[in-house]
């Protein structure tokens, strides 16, 4: 009896999968070039000189990891979802040299989450110790900055190292390919595919498309006694190095950067009279953490299940073939998405990302004049200041001055506000 039932939620899973890859190609299409854009959003507001800190340095080799990743997708959904159908192989859609660039984005795409992850991890890390360890000292910023910036290019260097031994673990195999319409017509059993099995040719068939070649990438056999002990032990690695250890992390690092963040908020209530002023920085303080929170449970969301799944696929017979494979396309979207989101929470959640991203884009000075008041953050403070120079300014001796004040932050070179001056240009103490 449990094994129909496991029989019939194979299959309906297989249906969903076969189903859903129909439209998986132009869905990840649309979400990799609206992430590509978002991304790259992200990498040229974040590198601005005023916004160099040490977390928007993790912020933009996150981004640039994220483009690496998509501008892979592009080629790959186009080809393989789009062009040719999902479920039937074909010399032209599994040509040598398309084969090739499979396992070559398969590899890099392998890089690529790992570096992400591990950022992510940093990114933890980074925040909690800031807000345990907070410094006003100019100096002592610099150093941070620096510090990151090379644990950022370590980041991009060692996990991929690491994972060497895994990108050797897929290999192509050459194998006969016949026309389906002919196999039909002689043997009505015979696949396209063929996996391990043996391949017969049509002898009705012409010469031409008997002795055609498919290239197919080598079994895994993963959850079978016959597995490799090579691959087993890939498999074992990348699922705990790359998933497993890194989303452990980010849950001990995110739950003590959450934690740390309200004592802060408390201590802050309690022994500091709070202004209004710094009733706004606390806030937007909090928005920021916040937000870093939201992106680390983001990557908790779409990279647990996936290192759950692989250790499944290890230890159980036949989950690599009836669960893993056919959720294959769910978990890439779902990444895909991940990497595509984080700009649409920069926006929600940071004012000096808005503003600067409106700087650079937007050059309309309404959009540059309200931004905070749209998104409800930022305030500026008004003052009418006497110059007695008559009625020439139109504003009876007034003149009307904008003055952004930059809050000199106690705790948080972080902090969400933004020095706005007369011209409109902005002060080097944001983020």
């Amino acid at each position: 009896m449990t094994n129909t039932s496991g029989h019939v939620v194979n299959e309906e899973l297989k249906q969903f999968s076969n189903w859903y890859a129909a439209y998986h190609g132009y869905l990840s299409l649309f979400v990799c070039m609206c992430g590509i854009v978002t991304n790259t959003f992200n990498v040229t507001v974040l590198t601005r000189r005023h916004m160099r800190t040490p977390v928007n340095q993790i912020l933009t080799g996150l981004a640039v990891s994220d483009i690496i990743t998509m501008l892979s997708y592009v080629p790959f959904a186009i080809h393989f979802y789009c062009l040719h159908s999902t479920t039937v192989s074909s010399p032209e859609k599994n040509s040598r040299g398309w084969m090739s660039f499979f396992l070559f984005h398969i590899n890099l795409t392998i890089a690529t989450h790992t570096v992400s992850i591990w950022l992510c991890v940093l990114l933890a890390i980074v925040r909690y110790l800031h807000i345990r360890s907070p410094t006003r000292a100019s100096s002592v910023r610099l150093r941070r900055i620096s510090q990151t910036r090379y644990l950022v290019l370590g980041t991009y260097i060692l996990p991929p190292l690491v994972m060497i031994p895994n990108y050797l673990t897929n290999e192509l195999k050459a194998q006969a390919w016949i026309n389906p319409l002919t196999a039909a017509e002689g043997d009505p059993g015979l696949g396209t595919l063929g996996g391990n099995t043996e391949i017969s040719v049509n002898t009705s068939s012409p010469a031409s498309e008997a002795n055609r070649t498919i290239y197919v990438l080598e079994a895994l056999r993963l959850g079978t006694n016959n597995t490799d002990p090579l691959v087993l032990t890939n498999v074992w690695m990348y699922a705990i190095l790359a998933k497993l250890i890194p989303c452990a992390l980010m849950f001990v690092f995110g739950s003590l950067l959450l934690y740390q963040m309200r004592v802060k908020i408390k201590q802050r209530k309690d022994f500091l009279k709070v202004s209004a002023s710094n009733n706004h920085k606390l806030h937007e303080h909090s928005r920021t953490t916040k937000m870093l929170i939201t992106v680390i449970v983001l990557f908790l969301i779409t990279e647990l299940p996936q290192g759950v799944l692989i250790v499944l696929s290890a230890c159980r017979s036949g989950f690599f073939m009836d669960v893993y494979i056919p959720l294959g396309d769910v978990m890439d979207i779902g990444a895909l998405v991940n990497n595509a989101i984080n700009f649409a929470l920069y926006c929600s959640m940071s004012c000096k990302f808005r503003q600067t991203f409106l700087q650079l884009y937007c050059r309309c000075p309404c959009f540059r004049g309200l931004t905070c008041a749209m998104f409800g953050g930022g305030a500026k403070q008004i003052s009418l200041r006497e110059r007695g120079e008559g009625d020439r300014n139109g504003l009876n001796g007034y003149t009307l001055r904008v003055e952004g004040r930059a809050h000199d932050d106690d705790d948080d070179d972080d902090d969400d506000a933004i020095g706005w001056s007369n011209n409109n240009q902005l002060g080097d103490n944001a983020i």
